[in-house]
């Protein structure tokens, strides 16, 4: 991340956050490579846009805890506090809490990260960034209580390899602040 100075302002509206400013937008993507640019699938690094950028509510909460962005309400223009973001993101996110200790975690260790979902994972996680390199984790947050059998294991194991990235379980424990990295290591037999 280049500066933890406030850049912007991001409007939620439903459970999205849109930088309006385009110039401020574009120096958020390419500050970390948060959000989306509105109708641009695939930036690429050092590529201009002139459009909004599109924030989702785990990037949003992230840029505001670091003071990089303020946040208003669509409706009512009001300023929205961390607790609010946090409460929306709760309610619209299944395992919101444990998913974005493991987002802020890889994040302050410099990590990019994406969203996983195209690869059956909750986070694709790289080194440099989408158009630098390629991603070579894909990560799946798990609750410490919860039991992934064999069968999950072999199926998240074989995407991993087809998709030629390594395949990593998070397990966050709340209560003590820490997380514990399962990293799967394939060989042929």
């Amino acid at each position: 991340m280049k500066s933890t100075t406030l850049q912007g302002e991001a409007e939620l509206i439903g459970t999205r956050l849109i930088v309006w400013d385009a110039k401020t937008g574009l120096d958020i993507y390419r500050s970390g490579f948060f959000g989306k640019p509105v109708g641009i699938p695939k930036p690429k690094p050092d590529q201009d846009f002139d459009v909004p950028l599109l924030l989702d509510l785990m990037e949003g909460l992230y840029l505001l805890e670091h003071q990089r962005i303020s946040v208003i309400d669509g409706r009512t223009k009001e300023p929205v506090r961390r607790s609010l973001l946090l409460r929306e993101a709760r309610e619209t996110y299944r395992g919101f809490s444990q998913a974005y200790q493991v987002y802020k975690d890889l994040r302050n260790k410099g990590y990019i990260v994406t969203p996983g979902i195209k690869f059956g994972a909750d986070f694709a996680v790289y080194e440099h960034g989408p158009g630098i390199d390629h991603a070579p984790f894909i990560v799946s947050v798990e609750d410490p209580e919860s039991i992934m059998g064999p069968f999950e294991v072999v199926r998240a194991g074989r995407l991993a390899t087809t998709v030629r990235k390594q395949f990593i379980i998070a397990i966050p424990d709340t209560k003590q602040n820490e997380i514990r990295y399962l990293v799967f290591s394939w060989f042929k037999a």
